[in-house]
């Protein structure tokens, strides 16, 4: 961790008051109002004109080189960090239903787009380029929101648990739809950058952003601050900061963290509980009906991934998972999501199918529909660089109504891609009426128990050789 004042805790005690911008207006001075109105009484039509073009001519030019917008804690970054991530205008998404994404002749399928989401069910990340480690690509489910619910006592009997005390449950898409408009930015330090308020900084961290505008003449004001501060198109929105590195144990105890068990699926993570870091507003905007809460995935207590029997006879590590639903990597290909879309009742919210609706890590190119489930072993390698990647696809992502809510607005359609997937897409054994679409795998990492060893990453264009073909059952927990 970095020395005092230069961490998490440090760096937010340094970042600027939002109340920044009134200092300006200070400076003006004051205008006497009982001697303005005689002043203006004895002007005529003609000077009166002049004296308001002469006011804006002079204020003008001051509000645009310092207008009264809050700072917030992305524009003390951009000090010392730069955002990690591909450019919206430039994703590598923008032609999903492309024929270039079916198979070439004399081509194999590849890498197309990568995705983290660094807090899991809000928006992601696109990635160029990550690292691979055990647990997923880097930064990826560090963080889940949760609630705080009390078990029915009907509930808590009948499974024989006669413990009826609050307990904490993550929270996904299924429940609160409006996380999907939660942004998360990654920002890394910057080895070009440095500032003279804020010194040298270390350590990376997440910029989380909501809609939300406050009412009256402050929500007016910061309504104005968003279109000009960021276009004509923007909102107003509140942010927080998180850090990235796991906190110290200072941090913890300034901060007024503490450990506690988080429900997700039929595991008990035993994970570190940040909510103190919660804006109010955030619980109001999404709706929530319990407490809201913030947990970060302590990094030396990681989730076994349970039902990786198969894996673990061919790894040299045991897999483990931070806020994933189950397994390290999730694979989405395009052709076969361009199958399932012309399966698809479309309507006015529903155009098309969106492959981040199924929040994949790795979206590919280039393979058959559905060839991916027979896919046992893949070895992805650079064209251009000696980069190398092997996974193991150790079997289908089972489907629940996630996807129906639409990544770009956080609505949830009434049907699809639920119904479409239910119809068509019942094809493993051990998943009955249930869709699948999508395989899960397992980074297979030569010394991944070894500090010495190389890391391993994984970058769009990567080509996929298919080492291992074989047949899929999936396993309950």
């Amino acid at each position: 961790m970095s020395q005092p004042g230069s961490g998490a805790l440090g760096l937010q005690s340094q970042l600027p008051d939002a109340a920044h911008g009134s200092a300006l207006v200070q400076s003006i001075g004051h205008f006497s109002t009982s001697t303005l109105p005689a002043f203006i009484h004895q002007l005529d039509a003609v000077s009166f004109v002049l004296l308001v073009i002469t006011l804006i001519a002079f204020v003008f030019p001051i509000f645009v080189l310092f207008p009264p917008i809050p700072v917030e804690r992305s524009d003390a970054l951009r000090q010392t960090h730069s955002r990690i991530g591909v450019p919206p205008k430039r994703t590598n998404l923008g032609d999903q239903m492309s024929s270039a994404h079916r198979p070439q002749p004399g081509q194999v399928p590849k890498v197309q787009s990568l995705y983290i989401y660094p807090i899991k069910s809000c928006k992601g990340i696109e990635l160029a380029h990550s690292r691979v480690l055990p647990s997923g690509l880097e930064h990826d489910r560090l963080y889940t929101f949760a609630q705080l619910r009390t078990p029915a006592p009907g509930l808590a009997a009948s499974s024989g648990n006669q413990q009826t005390k609050p307990v904490w449950e993550f929270l996904t898409l299924r429940q609160l739809p409006l996380m999907a408009n939660v942004k998360v930015d990654l920002w890394a330090p910057d080895p070009a950058k440095t500032s003279r308020q804020l010194g040298q900084v270390d350590e990376a961290f997440l910029v989380v952003r909501f809609p939300w505008m406050d009412r009256g003449l402050r929500g007016l004001a910061q309504w104005v601050a968003a279109k000009i501060s960021r276009g004509l198109q923007a909102a107003p929105e509140k942010e927080f900061m998180l850090p990235v590195a796991f906190p110290s144990n200072d941090d913890i105890k300034a901060r007024g963290y503490s450990f506690a068990d988080v429900k997700v699926w039929s595991d008990i993570a035993f994970a570190l509980n940040m909510s103190t870091e919660i804006p109010s507003e955030l619980a109001h905007y999404l709706g929530a009906k319990h407490r809201l809460g913030l947990f970060r995935m302590d990094p030396s207590n990681q989730r076994e991934v349970l039902r990786a029997a198969k894996p673990l006879g061919k790894l040299d590590h045991v897999p483990t998972i931070d806020f994933q639903d189950g397994y390290p990597l999730h694979l989405l290909s395009l052709t076969s999501l361009q199958s399932l879309d012309t399966l698809t009742i479309k309507d006015d919210t529903m155009k098309q199918l969106d492959a981040r609706r199924f929040r994949a890590n790795i979206i590919t190119s280039g393979s058959e529909e559905y060839e991916e489930e027979t896919w046992k072993v893949i070895h992805l390698k650079s064209p251009s660089t000696n980069e190398e990647c092997q996974l193991d696809v150790n079997c289908r992502t089972v489907r629940c109504k996630l996807p129906n809510v639409d990544p770009e607005t956080g609505i949830r359609h009434k049907v699809e891609p639920d119904r479409v997937l239910r119809k068509f897409r019942e094809v493993d054994e051990g998943a009955p009426k249930m869709g699948c679409l999508g395989m899960q795998l397992c980074p297979m990492l030569p010394g991944a128990n070894n500090s010495d060893e190389r890391d391993t990453y994984i970058e769009v264009g990567m080509s996929i050789n298919v080492v291992k073909r074989g047949s899929h059952v999936y396993v309950k927990r």
